[in-house]
């Protein structure tokens, strides 16, 4: 069988250093490339050895974004979700909706600076 995943997800943002200083801190991430890109922009590829977020700006990106437009959120699962969402409040960001489903995750999600949504899931 051949081996799926998800590689990479390509997201705007207006201040990727800031938006990279979160995912390392919230999942133990490292900065894989960062540089020029396409539109006289500027990327930073965060994640780990099989996959990453890619994080790009450039003078067209505004941010304020609205949820649903054309992203609903992107998951993250990690082992603690008490030490990630410190993390997320460290960062001065507002964790809400936390739930439990059965059988699966706890979870919360929060907003970035630019509006866009994120999930943290714990399956411990």
């Amino acid at each position: 069988m051949p081996k799926r995943r998800l590689e990479h997800a390509n997201i705007s943002v207006t201040d990727p250093d800031r938006s990279a200083a979160l995912l390392k801190d919230l999942l133990g991430w490292h900065e894989r490339w960062s540089g020029p890109s396409m539109g006289n922009g500027r990327t930073i590829h965060v994640g780990g050895e099989d996959n990453y977020v890619s994080l790009y700006t450039s003078e067209a990106v505004a941010g304020d974004y609205r949820k649903g437009q054309p992203l609903n959120h992107i998951a993250f699962m990690v082992d603690d979700l008490d030490a990630a969402e410190a993390v997320v409040v460290k960062h001065g960001l507002e964790p809400f909706s936390h739930g439990k489903y059965e059988p699966g995750p706890r979870t919360f999600y929060f907003f970035d600076w630019d509006g866009i949504e994120f999930e943290v899931v714990s399956y411990e």
